[in-house]
């Protein structure tokens, strides 16, 4: 049965799949990773100005 999976191209077609997801979803979270902290630095300086005129 692995055999088959090694050989076949079903098999192949498999692990291109789960390569591609992984690969995408690192992009994914990358991407999150820098938003969210621009996001957070938009936010603070936000916060900041209002403390500063109240």
């Amino acid at each position: 049965m692995l055999k088959r999976l090694f050989v076949g191209e079903e098999g192949q077609t498999l692990i291109e799949y789960g390569l591609l997801v992984a690969l995408i979803a690192i992009v994914c979270i990358a991407i999150l990773t820098v938003l969210g902290r621009k996001t957070k630095d938009v936010f603070i300086t936000i916060e900041q100005s209002m403390v500063t005129t109240v």
